[in-house]
């Protein structure tokens, strides 16, 4: 795991008494709310529906125990007992008084963790595959370019005021657990014909008002040029992008509006005179000397099998079931991946309390060599748990509320805070994912149906991903009545898609049987190991709204 060095340090202790400053001259009426904005977005502050909200960097989505504590501490002096986990890896608080926030951002110094670029038109948190280190398929650990591009970005003269906010992901496997074709910058990590490793550059995805996935502009950049490489798409889209229509402000509607090609040219002549200049080619020693910090912990040498596992299994059906759907495998022998989650049925998706929040910190000092992960589907990871502990491990989620057996079904769903909290949202999230979450309750019926993806939205600003849903489920506003949109087929893996919506509307009394009818007709339709998502790439969406709207 990545430590400050004295640069980290300073530059965040230095950012903390910058903002007490600005928040005190704020409070005194000093300078106004319109001239304050700027600065608050800057430290990750927002004003929403009801109250500040305070949005916390995790970089990469990877914690430790010292600093999941704090977070449950900030909760619970300063917040309403609760934290929300985010699409990006972040923590969101709802309720902290500005007067306070000064004194929240000192507290998380002291544990490496800042609020700084989590907001405002600038590079915001780096995200990556929540089970980097942990996974066989993995050609190279994600977080070491991660720390690296957070290193680079924070702060960049250049990029500090953007046309709009920018969004970076990257994937070290083939397989995309981290949406990266549905970001700004999407990077996977990849292997030539040589066998050297570097970097397939995805570019002007998105999702919001005009979704798109992002073209591969460059299939394999060396890993000493790729921030060079970074750097010539940042130019290109400063010089270009639009400020004067913030809807079309975005890199995705460059790369749409000039296409493609003309940007792969455009961003090839920056890179050729970058390159030229030499300042930018990164030095193999600082390359080794942050993926030290990502070296693998010290695991035990221990057999695949576990007879106190496979006796817990046979026991105990509760912990069977949890270990199935919510626990993968490792790539060292021994050990197992588990995810914790965060979407009890009837829940709000992503939230943790102060509690339960010190009780993951403790199980992660107990067996997970100190490593939590945050994934971009709002559940929390325990990346490196030996097989024979993770009985110990489940009983511990089960007292906490936190051993729901849902990963991947129904139930485990993405939700924006919608109108809830959200002054931007048109329609609410939240009852809408708890009244489909209690009407699949069952989870067996949960597993009978299969993989399924449900991502929610309260306006088209999409910071459910709905678009990437393999259902997805847009509020609309329709003459002041909160009405849903359900859109079908997408997907944020790596056959990246985007969903089509099916038809008009319905309104919250409705759109749960809507739900249920679209998964009951996909039942009817499927083929063998088919999930809801391959049978609506087999026979189309039409199916679908013969079912939810009749035949014409």
């Amino acid at each position: 795991m990545y430590r400050y060095d004295e640069f980290d340090a300073t530059i965040v202790k230095e950012r903390v008494a910058e903002f007490r400053g600005q928040v005190e001259r704020r409070l005194k009426g000093e300078i106004t709310e319109e001239r304050f904005k700027p600065l608050r977005l800057m430290n990750g502050l927002y004003l929403q529906l009801h109250a500040y909200m305070l949005r916390v960097a995790i970089p990469y989505g990877t914690l430790s125990s010292r600093q999941m504590r704090m977070l449950a501490h900030v909760a619970r002096v300063y917040d309403k007992g609760y934290g929300h986990f985010t699409t990006r890896q972040n923590i969101q608080y709802n309720w902290p008084k500005l007067g306070d926030v000064p004194a929240i951002l000192d507290d998380l110094a002291s544990v490496e963790m800042h609020a700084i670029q989590t907001s405002g038109n600038c590079i915001r948190n780096v995200t990556a595959d929540h089970y980097a280190g942990a996974f066989a398929d993995e050609i190279e650990d994600p977080r070491i370019l991660s720390e690296i591009i957070r290193q680079w970005s924070t702060f960049h003269p250049e990029f500090s005021f953007l046309p709009r906010k920018f969004k970076i992901a990257v994937a070290g496997a083939k397989q995309d657990r981290a949406a990266i074709q549905l970001h700004d910058i999407g990077i996977q990590v990849v292997r030539n014909d040589q066998g050297a490793v570097g970097y397939r550059v995805h570019v002007g995805g998105g999702m919001g008002r005009t979704p798109f996935i992002g073209p591969a502009l460059n299939d394999f950049v060396p890993k000493a040029d790729i921030l060079a490489y970074l750097e010539a798409v940042m130019r290109v889209y400063n010089a270009y992008g639009r400020r004067d229509n913030l809807y079309k402000a975005r890199i995705k509607i460059l790369v749409h509006q000039i296409g493609a090609e003309e940007m792969r040219r455009q961003v090839a002549e920056e890179f050729a005179e970058i390159k030229r200049e030499g300042h930018l080619a990164l030095p193999e020693a600082e390359m080794a000397r942050i993926a030290a910090y990502f070296a693998p912990p010290a695991f035990a040498s221990l057999p695949d099998a576990s007879p106190a596992f496979d006796a817990a299994m046979a026991r105990e059906p509760a912990f069977a079931e949890w270990v199935n759907q919510n626990v993968a495998a490792h790539k060292q022998a021994g050990y197992a991946v588990a995810t914790i989650s965060l979407k009890p049925i009837g829940g709000i998706a992503g939230d943790a309390t102060d509690t339960q929040m010190e009780a993951v910190a403790d199980l992660a000092e107990r067996f997970s060599f100190d490593e939590i992960r945050v994934s971009h589907e709002q559940n929390l990871v325990l990346p490196h748990v030996k097989k024979e502990d993770l009985f110990a491990v489940w009983q511990g989620l089960q007292a906490q509320g936190l051993a729901t057996a849902n990963l991947g079904l129904i139930s485990d769903m993405i939700v924006c805070p919608g109108l809830d909290y959200c002054d931007l949202a048109n329609a609410r999230s939240i009852p809408v994912a708890q009244a489909i979450a209690t009407r699949f309750a069952d989870l067996q019926r949960q597993r009978d149906i299969g993989e399924l993806k449900v991502k929610i939205s309260g306006c088209i600003n999409a910071c459910g991903h709905h678009h990437a849903g393999h259902i997805g489920i847009l509020g609309v506003d329709r003459k002041g009545v909160e009405n849903y949109q359900i859109l079908l087929g997408g997907s944020g893996a790596e056959d990246a898609s985007l969903g089509e919506i099916l038809g008009p509307a319905f309104d919250e009394t409705k759109i749960v049987d809507a739900v249920e009818t679209v998964v009951e007709t996909y039942l009817s339709l499927r083929g063998g190991g088919e999930r809801l998502l391959d049978t609506v790439r087999r026979v189309g969406v039409q199916p679908f709204k013969e079912r939810l709207y009749g035949a014409h």
